[in-house]
């Protein structure tokens, strides 16, 4: 649930550190990953505009708010692609890409929580799945390094 790490992190660390396995792994970080989602999309916008009442952070909403739905306004392209543009920003196994600045970005960008938090938690499960795999091949290589040493 931790915003930047996310299930990113959680998959390896779940492996790893407290040897559970890939199911378990990638269930618990799943489901701890998709929590935060609906209240982040549902509820950015008035904490925004609580957070709007201080004259520097409203200058900073204000203009990431605009940028966004100035882009969108501007393109049908982006129209049209916005509910894939966030599943695959989400769905990019990088630090920063996750379900929380997806839902930060839907939300700039007014996309309906109904169709976005779907796409989102898609993302979610496909960034688990990478995750998965490559926590797998990793796991491996370092099992067959520290038997074969």
């Amino acid at each position: 649930m931790v915003p930047i790490i996310e299930l990113r992190g959680a998959i390896p660390i779940a492996v790893f550190t407290f040897h559970l396995t890939y199911l378990e792994a990638f269930i618990i970080s799943f489901i701890g990953n998709i929590i935060p989602v609906y209240f982040i999309v549902k509820f950015i916008r008035p904490i925004f505009d609580l957070l709007g009442r201080i004259k520097f952070l409203k200058r900073i909403i204000d203009w990431a708010t605009e940028k966004a739905t100035k882009k969108i306004a501007e393109s049908p392209k982006l129209q049209k692609g916005a509910l894939l543009g966030v599943y695959l920003f989400v769905a990019i196994p990088l630090p920063g890409t996750g379900a929380w600045m997806g839902s930060l970005i839907a939300n700039f960008l007014d996309l309906p929580p109904k169709k976005v938090v779907p796409m989102i938690i898609l993302g979610v499960f496909t960034a688990g799945v990478i995750m998965l795999i490559g926590t797998a091949i990793t796991k491996g290589g370092i099992d067959y390094l520290v038997t074969n040493m």
